[in-house]
């Protein structure tokens, strides 16, 4: 921050840290650390509450994100087996109240204010194995040659060196 003397005129020249692929603004340094610490702090609490196996499958924390003020944490919600995902994740939002409690008392020597706590589905893990389907379905329908194939060891050419 800049004091520029004109008249108690405050003036800051500092700029957000810009994605420059899209228009959204990087996570800053801090926020990363706090994300992490929730992050374990929940998994502990997740534990404790017996809230880590839902259904006969594994619920667990994929990522934390926090907004620039730190007064909403994002949590996505891995599920591994979990049949019904929307009443799981209901269960969590029921109980987020009780979660941020917990954590409240966990963390309330490090952080001015306990963020919000916003569940999320974390969906990438369908989104790989969609892709890894499309990929074999791919290979399958256009079988290569080795002599065709760039990356099988049959289809490299010597140099004549």
């Amino acid at each position: 921050m800049q004091i520029n003397f004109n008249k108690s005129k405050v003036t800051n020249f500092t700029t957000p840290d810009w994605d420059n692929n899209s228009n959204k603004m990087t996570e800053g340094k801090r926020q990363k650390q706090v994300a992490v610490e929730i992050s374990k702090v929940l998994n502990d609490i997740f534990l404790r509450m017996n809230l880590n196996m839902q259904e006969r499958g594994m619920v667990s924390i994929s990522s934390v994100r926090l907004t620039p003020d730190l007064y909403e944490a994002r949590i996505y919600l891995s599920m591994f087996q979990v049949k019904d995902q929307e009443a799981v994740l209901e269960k969590f939002k029921d109980r987020s109240s009780e979660i941020r409690g917990d954590l409240g008392n966990t963390m309330r020597h490090q952080l001015r204010s306990i963020p919000q706590l916003t569940f999320y589905i974390d969906d990438t893990l369908d989104y790989v194995f969609k892709i890894e389907e499309l990929l074999d379905n791919i290979k399958k329908e256009n079988p290569l040659s080795p002599e065709e194939n760039p990356l099988s060891p049959e289809g490299e050419k010597e140099d004549d060196n």
